[in-house]
């Protein structure tokens, strides 16, 4: 592949380096503009690397549907984001060798290539001419939009490059600590590049067990456990580096009645974790109900009898940490027989590359098969017990950080369980607003069961059996 120079003079990669030198004194930003969907729209010009012609992108599989793959950019191969896509606006069929308008962008040390309609100018302006962003500017959710600016008689939508493409709490540089700071470093979520990002589900062996400490709500607190104790706090310490488990709001009350048994448990002194088998299991009682593992009856008749009425002809879920694929399976059987005439769509997300892989050819063990699975079942050519393409159908597996989801539609159903303790405690805040964002006004939240909304803005709840539902 070669790249193609054929780009206006003002917008060469030696010209946008002159202008960024440039500042005069009444014009203090500049911003590089282009079209989509006929609007205008801008970003930073401190964002831009260059600007590039290209085409025949190599396809990677696993990757969301507006990434159109990577390209060899003279030694860098770079992921390709079609922004059209992204923003979920309509785009022509694309002939395998059409030549794109690419916009490359920086963002810390990641590179991305960006697919436009059409490559604009470089605008210069007053920073304090940007106006706050409103939902009526643009077809795009205004969490990605910067402000909007009147140049020239036209109205440029600036958008937040690093919110588009950095974890959501890259643009708060004052939150990031320690730790905290490489687990919330940008992550490349669309190519399977191997990046560190925050642990989504447990190994196997530590899913596949034990009966469930009983729901623990705001509303009915663990004995109490004192902050300065140190037994107490090594341990939550211990997790964190270990297991990245982070003891929050949104699981306190679990480690400290858990951390209480412990302590009774090594005759009034608390053991300490010192290893990952520790670990695993001072965390076994905190797992959800059949995690990794297709659902028993019970818990699919807890999960139906919660799941509200909905007409809509089209119904989203987002499934978080979906690991091997049995959860999902089991929740996409539940809602075909409870909405049987809508269309659904569940997007199936986790950090388990080979465990997304694997999930569309997830068959189920005899031993497995319910009154809820088997109508949605029938024998392959093995003998196994294999999905109908309805249900798969429906599933849409996908290799992501739940920290860079992307734009997805909006949510009638969010199940979110066992996830929110292995993201650091900002980035649990930050999941909360997205939920608070993605979730219809008429959504539901499922949570894990030993995890609640914590001080996270105000959710109402509803149980059933050991499940709680949570609505805005």
């Amino acid at each position: 592949m070669e790249l193609v120079t054929d780009v206006k003079p003002e917008l060469t990669a030696e010209n946008i380096a002159d202008e960024k030198e440039k500042m005069v004194a009444n014009i203090d930003f500049k911003m590089v503009s282009f079209s989509l969907a006929g609007k205008d729209y801008a970003i930073d010009i401190m964002r831009v690397k260059e600007i590039a012609k290209a085409g025949r992108f190599t396809y990677v599989p696993n990757t969301s549907h507006f990434v159109l793959g990577v390209y060899n950019l003279r030694g860098d191969i770079i992921p390709i984001i079609d922004l059209r896509l992204f923003f979920n606006i309509p785009v022509p069929e694309r002939s395998e060798n059409k030549i794109e308008n690419m916009i490359i962008v920086s963002i810390e040390d990641q590179t991305f290539g960006v697919v436009v309609d059409a490559i604009d100018k470089v605008v210069g302006i007053q920073k304090s001419s940007i106006q706050p962003p409103h939902p009526l500017f643009g077809d795009i959710n205004i969490k990605y939009i910067y402000g909007v600016v009147e140049n020239s008689d036209r109205l440029y939508i600036l958008l937040d490059i690093e919110r588009i493409f950095g974890a959501k709490s890259a643009t708060d540089k004052d939150n990031k600590e320690g730790e905290e700071a490489s687990q919330l470093a940008l992550v490349d979520p669309v190519t399977n590049n191997p990046v560190p990002a925050p642990a989504q589900k447990q190994p196997a062996a530590a899913m596949n067990g034990a009966p469930n400490a009983p729901k623990q709500t705001a509303a009915a607190p663990a004995a109490p456990v004192a902050k300065e104790s140190s037994d107490y706090t090594f341990i939550v310490e211990s997790l964190a580096s270990q297991k990245k488990f982070y003891t929050s709001s949104v699981n306190e009350t679990w480690v400290k009645q858990r951390y209480n048994e412990w302590k009774e448990k090594s005759g009034g002194t608390a053991k300490q974790l010192q290893s990952v088998a520790d670990c695993d299991e001072f965390l076994q009682p905190f797992y959800s109900a059949c995690t990794g593992k297709f659902w028993t009856e019970q818990y699919s008749e807890a999960i139906y009898k919660l799941l509200p009425d909905n007409a809509a002809k089209q119904i989203n879920v987002w499934n978080l940490g979906c690991g091997k694929g049995c959860e999902t399976y089991s929740l996409a059987c539940i809602l075909r027989k409870r909405y049987p005439e809508s269309r659904i769509r569940i997007y199936a997300h986790d950090i388990d590359l080979i465990s997304i892989s694997n999930a569309p050819m997830l068959t189920v063990p005899d031993a497995a098969v319910t009154t809820w699975l088997k109508p949605y079942l029938s024998k392959n050519v093995s003998g196994a017990n294999a999905f109908v393409q309805d249900i798969k159908d429906m599933i849409l597996f996908e290799y992501h950080d739940c920290l860079n989801t992307g734009n997805m539609p909006s949510s009638d159903i969010i199940f979110c369980r066992d996830v929110l303790s292995f993201l650091p405690e900002k980035s649990q805040s930050s999941m909360f607003e997205t939920f608070a964002d993605q979730l219809k006004g008429n959504g539901i939240l499922i949570l894990g069961e030993n995890e609640t909304f914590g001080v996270n803005g105000s959710w109402q709840e509803k149980m059933s059996g050991s499940v709680v539902i949570y609505t805005k």
